[in-house]
């Protein structure tokens, strides 16, 4: 389980975003629910790569349940990310495979557009879109 993000700015917000990106990584492929809780803003939502859309409450619910694992996360692209105010989007390219209800999913490729808000004091993700690559 390899995460490797890059900086491609000095900007010291951008780094204090990319930062809470790893933590929610790491948090996500260890099943840490305490962690997960704090990256992600109250009125998360995700759109899937299939476009199914959850929100924060059913996402964290599924991987505290085991319902979805994730196996493996791993960038394969830097990240790029712009920063504006006190709102950060990032886009970057990740080998993913998880498991979903019991049925693996293999190892693919997909584009992630995520939007980070600054909400007291803190960047919390709050958008999270996934686009599935054909090679």
């Amino acid at each position: 389980m390899q995460l490797n993000l890059s900086v491609p700015t000095s900007n010291l917000v951008a780094e204090d975003v990319l930062a809470v990106q790893r933590e929610r990584s790491a948090a996500l492929l260890a099943g840490d629910m305490q962690a997960a809780e704090h990256v992600h803003a109250d009125d998360f939502q995700l759109v899937t790569p299939l476009g199914a859309v959850f929100s924060k409450a059913q996402y964290l619910g599924a991987v505290e349940a085991g319902i979805s694992r994730y196996a493996v996360m791993e960038l394969d692209s830097p990240v790029d990310v712009r920063v504006h105010g006190d709102v950060a989007l990032t886009r970057y390219r990740v080998q993913i495979e998880v498991e979903v209800q019991g049925q693996r999913y293999a190892r693919a490729a997909y584009w992630f557009t995520d939007a980070y808000e600054k909400r007291e004091g803190r960047w919390q993700i709050v958008w999270s879109q996934g686009t599935g690559i054909t090679e």
